[in-house]
């Protein structure tokens, strides 16, 4: 079945194109274009279940190397090319060598099936058949329905290329084709300013992040001459790893493959966009800004493993950067008022979370923390889009509360979501986040345990936070404008902004808790939230067997064939060993982290439900540090002042006025000056005089026979 994966990405264009061609012109119903969108879904995800147990439990020779679908025949030449020369370094005990071949550059379209792949496949379908489901009831009455869900397949079809790719030219079509849909999704509602320039936003901070991208493409294919994943981590097994204060080819590569990163994963300094993304539609907060698009980041980097384990000082540059967005991100989200908001900085600070593990060369516990959060982010976010239907329209949390006997379903899996993203056994974040600090303190880095471990607090504590003030209490009508937000609350996402006013959930009004379609995708989000962290328990990690393979050049072929199941017997050692000798370590600090989860909690509990007053004394009585938390420590004004307010004025005063009005401008008017006044003058002889006319040519004759006679 893993022979027809290449259907997997197919599916949801298809739906797409059907949908966003003739949905409107054919006046498809909701019904059918939610049919159509969903059944495409749910399609690719059936084949990507069979697809991944045949490939890792069929008994086939391919397991653990990377399956292409060239070998039977399922992709064609996309970008021919000619030979180009490749330095090619080998380094073995006698030491290390250097020498110049020459390759054929062939970029094929392609795509790969190994054990990263196959995770991110079921997250990307499985979670997004979720999200799909939720939205059919979400989004009813829209007029852009079938435009919505256009959006939506091609957004599918684009995610999936970029981690089903074989070749990192793929993996730009597949990571353009995202920022274009997340462009497209967050100004959902472009008549609304707010979305329009969130859009703008969105897709301008990426294009700088991409531009990183870009550069370090171009030095692989330089390099190693080949865009193909295998033959380019084959080759780069063969270069030393470079020393801490050299900055060699690959230290460059993985940096500019880690700026890309940045932008698309929002990590500082390209944090700014996500937060603002919040002005879509909220599926789209969740399956874009929650569970896929913005982990292509990590997804990058632990595919590139081979590359960025080669250069150390990056992946030192990766951990501190992800400490510190995690710890910063997390510090907002503490003070923010619209529901949506919290969780968008939720979302960075656990984005932090998983290039802290990067960075430490914990690959696996990366992308296991990434597919845990998949489930209970996205979990998090619908049902915030439960809530904000339900209040038609309403996202400051400041005017909610009482709302968990009301609206019972979306209240106990929102509670799951947030006690799994706190860190609670047997929940799945617990798990995926243990890992990750047991892998940074294991690795040597105390201080960055240390940030994770306060991040970790902060987590539990603002997610409560947020629980409590929406679900707990009374219902309150009265909270203060924001003062210093500028992107305060607002009824951004709701389609029925329009037509219902922004209050109307007041006491005589009725709330209704989540539709079948959306309680459905609710509680199945909920159950992954608890169970899918069991694979990854501690002393019996069946994930990050399963991935390591991933995370090493691949072997050659024929030795694959003959051994099939031997590749992970090395790893599966080296992970029990491993395991022995820091069980003890690991188990403590366990402890401490789930205590860390606990007091988060009840400090959450103490200040926002029984003693409220101590958080609106403290705002006070600390208001220079609340408004820089409010304000998100002034990153987007000082932006706006070093960058935006420059170019604006250099664009302004300088290309607008100083060159295209005086140069371009000048030149084209002076023209046509020139032109006019020397039609003036000859005007002035044409006169209509027959004996002006008869002394011109007495006068000419005259001339010329005296410049014949003179010569």
């Amino acid at each position: 079945m893993y022979k027809y994966i290449w259907l997997v990405p197919l599916l949801p264009l298809i739906g797409a194109a059907i949908n966003g061609l003739l949905g409107r012109k054919l006046r498809f119903s909701e019904q059918l274009i939610g049919g159509i969108a969903v059944g495409s879904v749910a399609l690719a995800f059936l084949i990507s279940v069979a697809a991944v147990y045949s490939y890792g439990f069929g008994g086939h020779a391919h397991w653990p190397n990377p399956y292409l679908t060239s070998q039977d025949g399922f992709s064609f030449d996309w970008i021919p090319g000619g030979a180009v020369s490749v330095n090619a370094h080998s380094h073995t005990a006698e030491g290390a060598s250097e020498g110049t071949k020459y390759a054929l550059l062939n970029v094929e379209w392609s795509y790969q099936l190994d054990p990263l792949s196959a995770v991110f496949m079921l997250i990307v379908t499985g979670v997004g058949l979720c999200i799909f489901v939720f939205a059919t009831g979400y989004m009813h009455g829209e007029t852009g329905f079938y435009r919505f869900f256009a959006y939506m397949g091609l957004f599918m079809f684009a995610m999936l290329v970029l981690v089903m790719g074989s070749n990192f030219l793929m993996m730009f079509v597949g990571w353009e084709g995202v920022g274009l849909c997340s462009y497209l999704l967050i100004g959902y509602y472009f008549q609304r300013q707010e979305a329009a320039n969130a859009s703008r936003k969105a897709f301008i901070t990426n294009r700088v992040g991409d531009f990183g991208f870009a550069l370090a493409i171009f030095g692989i294919i330089a390099t190693f001459g080949s865009a193909q994943y295998t033959e380019v981590f084959n080759l780069a097994k063969g270069y030393p790893i470079e020393a801490i204060g050299h900055w060699g080819v690959l230290s460059w590569i993985a940096l500019g493959l880690f700026i890309g990163a940045c932008g698309k994963s929002a990590q500082l300094p390209l944090h700014v966009w996500l937060p603002d993304a919040m002005a879509g539609p909220t599926p789209v907060s969740a399956l874009i800004h929650a569970a896929t698009m913005v982990t292509a980041g990590v997804y990058m980097i632990g595919r590139n493993a081979v590359l960025f384990e080669h250069a150390p000082q990056t992946m030192t540059i990766v951990a501190v950067i992800g400490a510190v967005t995690a710890l910063m991100a997390g510090t907002i989200g503490l003070v923010q008022n619209d529901i949506k908001r919290v969780l968008a900085y939720s979302t960075v600070s656990q984005l932090g979370y998983m290039f802290l593990a990067m960075g430490v060369g914990a690959f696996g516990a990366g992308i296991f923390h990434l597919y845990t959060h998949a489930f209970f982010k996205a979990l998090l976010f619908l049902g915030s889009g439960a809530v904000i239907h339900a209040l038609h329209g309403e996202q400051d949390i400041r005017n909610m509360g009482g709302l968990k006997k009301e609206l019972p379903i979306t209240f106990w899996t929102f509670v799951i979501g947030a006690v799994a993203i706190a860190g609670i056994p047997p929940l799945a974040g617990f798990f995926s986040k243990d890992e990750i600090l047991f892998e940074t303190f294991a690795e040597g880095h105390q201080i960055l345990w240390v940030v994770g471990a306060i991040t970790a607090l902060l987590t539990a504590t603002y997610m409560f936070r947020l629980v409590f003030l929406t679900f707990w209490g009374d219902r309150r009508h009265d909270a203060p404008a924001p003062a210093h937000d500028s992107h305060g609350p607002a009824a951004a996402d709701s389609h029925r902004h329009a037509t219902v006013p922004l209050h109307g959930h007041g006491s005589g009004s009725h709330l209704h808790d989540a539709p079948p379609a959306m309680a459905l995708a609710l509680i199945v989000l909920a159950i992954g939230s608890v169970a899918a962290g069991w694979i990854g328990i501690p002393g019996n990690n069946v994930l990050a067997e399963w991935l390591h393979p991933a995370f090493e050049a691949p072997r050659a072929a024929a030795a694959v064939a003959g051994e099939p199941a031997a590749a992970a017997e090395p790893a599966a050692a080296a992970g029990e060993a491993a395991g022995e000798s820091h069980e003890a370590l690991e188990f403590t600090l366990m402890a401490v982290s789930t205590a860390i989860a606990v007091a988060g909690i009840w400090f959450a509990y103490f200040v926002w439900v029984k003693r409220r007053s101590i958080a609106e004394n403290a705002a006070r009585q600390f208001a220079p540090v609340h408004r820089l938390l409010l304000n998100k420590y002034y990153v987007d004004e000082i932006y706006d002042a070093a960058i935006v307010q420059p170019i604006r004025v250099a664009s302004q005063e300088g290309l607008w006025r100083g060159f295209d009005v005086k140069i371009i401008d000048g030149a084209v008017n002076g023209a046509a000056t020139i032109v006019n006044s020397s039609a003036t003058l000859l005007r002035r002889l044409q006169t209509g005089s027959v004996k002006t006319y008869a002394g011109s040519v007495f006068v000419g004759a005259v001339a010329i026979l005296a410049y014949y006679l003179w010569l």
